[in-house]
């Protein structure tokens, strides 16, 4: 858009293929905005353990046992008593007894005495290391073993409390909970556990040219792919999702859509309608019915990103290229959603790796180039790009495993030189 300026010398806002604009805010700035604006959900819920997966705790989780609850052997072998460890030569121990697990050995043994034990079996009382079975001598008739002076004393035992102590904090309150972690659950014996109750995300894609898959396209038509790619995105966060459909380029009914999603839903998504087009309405709509929080972040793809509120419903009115619908999705959106989900997880794991590809750059923004992430033929991890970088070209997004990050003031990269990389299995 162009101003006249008193010295009658037009000027003009700066348009997508600008990289510097002095409107925009830069991506630090953008998630502390975000962040000073969010607090947490707090509602909880009860649920069963095997439904915890990717749920965040609601409580910190205390331990009422200790695990192991008993000193265990870590191996197959005999139980023995140090004492009885040769200092010269070889000793000749008893066989008394067996100790399996969940069939303990229940006398004690005396010197010169030992117990055939498997794995995670109880100690016997009067035992104090375990001599693996590969290292002792069995006699003829199966009934002593000998054991050499190198044997270790208190060797391959576990001892009680040696995982988890009575009274330990295992697991905190806004922890994002793991199959691990729902194992460890298992192990304390708790059968259900206290989670933040889900949040409900809507979303909605607007624009005219917008069509369902299934319809046929005419001219200037395209099929909505970014419902689809926000609802993939959103299904991993595990929140409860409201597919409010395509809304077209009208005030009213975007209107409609607005104030429907802020009577459902704690966050509200949209796609497109967020630039300078004559049928850009997102910007206008939020300024009557909410509060703006920032508009323009130095990055690309993606710099006309809204960010604000619908009285208590969280907004952001994302670009309408795919590609910017995913790149500021995860740098802006995923973040928010885990912070009011009480998420106490940190932010995409940054690491630092050689390029394999030139890549070009102008400074003004933070870029985030696709990559492919490898070992080269000297068996080094290096990345390089996945093609052409159009922010309309999702495919560059399909075939790519992390994030090249550019910073402002980059000035493009030369093979070999060292790039910030996101892996996408650590955000996605």
């Amino acid at each position: 858009m162009y101003k006249i300026m008193k010295n009658n010398k037009a000027s003009r806002d700066a348009s997508c293929m600008d990289d510097f604009d002095k409107n925009s805010i830069t991506t630090d700035q953008a998630l502390k905005r975000i962040f000073n604006t969010i607090s947490p959900i707090t509602k909880s819920e009860i649920i069963s353990i095997r439904e915890g997966l990717n749920r965040i705790l609601g409580e910190n989780i205390k331990s009422q046992i200790n695990v192991p609850s008993s000193r265990n052997s870590a191996m197959d072998g005999y139980a023995i008593n140090k004492v009885d460890i040769p200092k010269e030569k070889t000793n000749v121990l008893k066989i008394i007894g067996k100790s399996l697990a969940g069939s303990p050995f229940i006398k004690p043994i005396k010197k010169g005495e030992c117990v055939r034990i498997m794995t995670g079996a109880v100690m016997p009382h009067g035992a104090d290391t375990v001599v693996i079975q590969e290292h002792v001598s069995i006699s003829n008739t199966n009934t002593e073993i000998i054991i050499d002076k190198n044997t270790k004393p208190e060797a391959n035992v576990r001892h009680a409390g040696e995982d988890i102590s009575v009274g330990e904090i295992v697991l905190r309150k806004g922890k994002s909970l793991t199959p691990a972690d729902i194992g460890l659950l298992a192990s304390l014996g708790l059968s259900q556990i206290s989670v933040i109750r889900r949040l409900k995300v809507a979303f909605f894609s607007t624009g005219n040219e917008l069509r369902s898959i299934g319809e046929e396209l005419t001219d200037g038509e395209i099929y909505d792919s970014n419902r689809y790619t926000l609802h993939a995105m959103l299904s991993r966060l595990n929140v409860e999702i409201i597919d409010l459909g395509v809304v077209k380029d009208n005030k009213n009914l975007l209107a409609k859509a607005f104030n429907e999603a802020g009577e459902r839903a704690d966050l509200l998504i949209t796609s497109g309608g967020v630039s300078v087009g004559e049928a850009d309405y997102v910007k206008d709509i939020l300024s009557d019915h909410g509060d703006i929080n920032f508009w323009k972040v130095a990055i690309k793809p993606g710099r006309p990103l809204i960010f604000g509120n619908l009285s208590n419903t969280l907004f952001f009115g994302l670009p309408g290229n795919p590609v910017s619908v995913m790149v500021t999705f995860y740098q802006f959106v995923q973040p928010a959603i885990k912070k009011l989900s009480g998420d106490i997880s940190d932010l995409p794991l940054t690491i630092k790796v050689s390029s394999a590809s030139k890549l070009k750059k102008k400074p003004g923004r933070v870029e985030f180039q696709r990559g492919i992430i490898e070992k080269d033929n000297n068996n080094k991890i290096t990345v390089r790009k996945t093609g052409p970088q159009g922010s309309g070209i999702l495919s560059s997004m399909s075939d790519a495993n992390c994030f090249i990050v550019l910073p402002l003031d980059s000035k493009g990269v030369e093979p070999g030189d060292l790039v910030d990389v996101q892996i996408f299995n650590g955000i996605i």
